[in-house]
């Protein structure tokens, strides 16, 4: 039977990997936003390089590198307490808040296809979420600070 401060240990774990999903779900999705608004302000016409050279120059572009910097230091702290095979599939969620804020934000069609591929993805990380966020088999490697046998092969 687990002790009381060992409850709360756990409820404390869970409620960072769910809050850091959530961010990486967040942030994902105001990255998106900001690269695609920051593109769409350089012109067609430029080639490759004077484009990249251009978007540069774009606060927007730099405010995308800021996020992409903070997905970065999240997904760090969020893998340091959550499986991949976790937390991976769990941030497909940021397909569909980016579908979304496109629609909303962008005016982009959304097909029938579209939205069904989004509810399969929505049935996907609802299927995952069932599970746990932690194997026991990576919380003993982790505590011992050792990688498993099969990463050293």
């Amino acid at each position: 039977m687990q002790s009381v401060a060992e409850n709360i240990a756990i409820t404390h774990q869970r409620r960072t990997v769910w809050f850091g999903l959530a961010l990486a779900i967040a942030l994902d999705t105001i990255t998106q936003m900001c690269w695609k608004s920051a593109v769409e302000h350089v012109p067609e016409s430029l080639g490759l390089w004077p484009s990249l050279a251009y978007a540069f120059s774009l606060p927007l572009f730099h405010l995308t590198l800021l996020l992409f910097l903070l997905q970065f230091v999240n997904w760090m702290t969020v893998l340091a307490h959550a499986d991949l095979s976790y937390a991976q599939p769990i941030t497909a969620l940021s397909y569909v808040t980016v579908s979304a804020a496109s629609i909303i934000f962008f005016h982009e069609p959304l097909s029938s296809l579209r939205l069904t591929g989004l509810v399969l993805i929505l049935l996907g990380v609802w299927f995952i979420s069932r599970t746990d966020h932690r194997t026991a088999d990576s919380t003993a490697t982790q505590q011992e600070g050792t990688f498993p046998a099969e990463v050293l092969q």
